[in-house]
């Protein structure tokens, strides 16, 4: 479940009169998500996302990532912008949390997709970046390769509750990926999590683009490296479908060839990628209490991503 702060009615319709949005028909609270809280509203002019950010998304981040939606909407990508209040603001406050309404997007999010889907969000994703070549504003990756050491020193011998030798593999992994990391790549501001879930599609068109609150400056073909890892295998990680992840690749090649040396990467930035989000789904594992409303997400199905782009990468992106 993804509401975790409580808007009543009264405050949602005062809140909408700063728009020029009509009024408040029903609101209701969508479950999908874990790091903010999230209502779908209808007024009578139209259907709206509200979202009100929690501790994990920083209110002094929000001006770059609706300063990024802005510039790809406008650039013509399936994005959601904030509306803009009667006197132009983006960003407001709601029962004491920073709040955006946000435009909605039709589509629906698959669990199982085609060829066809993956190629179709190969080719968004390096749409995406082609749109944000002159984009001025930066962010630095808070959870890039230069925080992962300290990611793993935090999670500690704790690591071995989750599986046996668990701290042990991980730092054999990170130093391995730390000494080959590529610092030369061209950088771009990426999405950095776009996972299924972050994608809207109506049949095989993708209608969608969300969820930018990881947005930053990164690696570009680093991008593109987390979202193999996140479609081309299923949820468990045991299961890696080469005609996903080929099919991803080549819908990203129709709108952005990848240059010799990103190509070259690709095998050490899935690594990277895989490792992130162990690290991050480990410290969450760890911390989370058991009678939390988030559900925990497994660190093991991102230890096998791992152990699998070490094994076959070379081979895989050749």
């Amino acid at each position: 479940m993804a509401v975790y702060t409580q808007v009543s009615a009264e405050a949602l319709s005062a809140f909408l009169k700063r728009f020029d949005v009509g009024e408040l028909m029903s609101a209701k609270g969508i479950a999908e998500g874990v790091e903010n809280s999230n209502y779908l509203v209808d007024t009578t002019q139209g259907r709206f996302i509200l979202t009100l950010y929690e501790k994990r998304v920083a209110a002094d981040d929000l001006p770059y990532f609706m300063a990024l939606l802005d510039h790809l909407a406008d650039k013509g990508l399936p994005v959601p912008p904030a509306i803009k209040d009667r006197d132009g603001r983006e960003i407001h406050e709601l029962e004491g949390r920073p709040a955006c309404l946000i435009k909605f997007l039709p589509g629906v999010s698959v669990t199982t997709p085609t060829q066809i889907q993956a190629q179709a969000t190969g080719a968004a994703l390096s749409q995406m970046h082609r749109a944000l070549e002159d984009f001025a504003l930066e962010r630095p990756n808070t959870m890039g390769v230069d925080t992962w050491q300290a990611q793993l020193d935090r999670c500690g011998p704790d690591l071995n509750s989750i599986h046996p030798g668990l701290f042990d593999s991980v730092s054999r992994a990170l130093e391995r990926i730390l000494t080959r990391w590529p610092r030369h790549l061209p950088p771009s501001a990426i999405h950095a999590d776009l996972f299924p879930d972050n994608v809207l599609m109506l049949g095989e068109e993708v209608t969608g683009l969300i969820d930018f609150y990881f947005a930053c400056t990164d690696v570009r073909a680093f991008d593109l490296a987390v979202t193999h890892g996140a479609w081309a295998f299923d949820a468990t990680g045991h299961h890696y479908d080469p005609a996903i992840g080929d099919a991803l690749l080549r819908g990203y090649q129709q709108s952005h060839l990848l240059a010799e040396d990103e190509r070259a990467a690709l095998p050490i930035l899935a690594e990277g990628a895989a490792l992130r989000f162990l690290l991050s789904r480990a410290w969450d594992w760890l911390n989370t209490p058991a009678d939390a409303l988030v559900t925990r997400k497994d660190p093991l199905a991102y230890l096998r991503r791992l152990d699998f782009y070490a094994e076959n990468g070379d081979a895989l992106f050749a």
